[in-house]
């Protein structure tokens, strides 16, 4: 059966895309995108960044934790470096189960995400509200007798009500085995600027998506053991030897379960 989508409002995966210079994106898309950062310029920087910290995440993760399985969720629409790109590049072997609700990523996912021979690259076609649904869903590939990596990247946001979402993170990682990490990283709320483009495009009808403080995502980590340096602006996470480190409005971190 054909996937269809509707194109005539503006999808934040879509408009993602645009700003990390894809090409997957309709011209409601780039209206959007270009109206939020007619007011908020920083919001192309933090899109860039966000995808440089996924990167160096999944690498420490792979190469210095020894991590071999990765859950996604919100994936978003594919573009250079996705986690199982990343994650099978250092251990072919790695399996990678992605998960999101967005037709047209479905479709893409089908089609551009190819895993290593020796490794695994699933993806379910599920809502971040339904954690037991995503869970039995990934326990057919992932091993759950093992560690995991959870990955929450920018989708906590998308949970309107703060309880819920600090409810869904916590049932997402009472099913993970001891030595699972979490990684996750969301919008704060510090910038009146973004503020201000932010609620723009919540009303466009698009899906909306809740800026928060930098202690409402520190309380997403609560009973696990934060790596350093901690929940941070995410160009400071570790940042490559020669880049520089510097604030930007998107924090992230990770955690481990002990």
């Amino acid at each position: 059966m054909p996937i269809e989508f509707d194109t005539s409002i503006p999808s934040s995966a879509r408009i993602w895309n645009y700003w990390l210079g894809g090409k997957d994106h309709f011209r409601v898309d780039q209206a959007a995108g270009d109206a939020y950062l007619a007011i908020a310029p920083q919001v192309a920087v933090m899109a860039r960044e966000s995808r440089a910290y996924l990167v160096r995440a999944v690498r420490f993760l792979t190469a210095e934790q020894g991590v071999r399985q990765f859950l996604d969720i919100g994936t978003g629409l594919p573009t250079a470096q996705n986690t199982h790109e990343v994650a099978q590049a250092i251990a072919p072997d790695a399996r990678i189960v992605y998960v999101d609700n967005d037709p047209q990523v479905l479709l893409h996912a089908r089609t551009l995400l190819y895993s290593s021979r020796e490794g695994v690259t699933e993806y379910i076609d599920s809502d971040v509200c339904e954690p037991e649904a995503i869970l039995d869903a990934a326990r057919q590939t992932l091993d759950f007798d093992k560690p995991v990596a959870l990955l929450l990247m920018g989708i906590l946001g998308h949970v309107r009500d703060y309880d819920e979402a600090r409810d869904i993170v916590r049932r997402l990682t009472a099913a993970l085995p001891e030595g699972s990490y979490l990684v996750h990283y969301d919008g704060i709320d510090e910038d009146a600027d973004l503020q201000k483009a932010q609620q723009g495009y919540d009303d466009t009808g698009a899906a909306p998506y809740v800026l928060r403080s930098p202690m409402q995502l520190a309380a997403f980590y609560e009973g696990l053991d934060v790596l350093d340096p901690g929940i941070v602006s995410c160009p400071r996470w570790r940042p490559d030897p020669g880049s520089t480190a510097f604030h930007t409005d998107i924090y992230g971190g990770i955690a481990c379960k002990r």
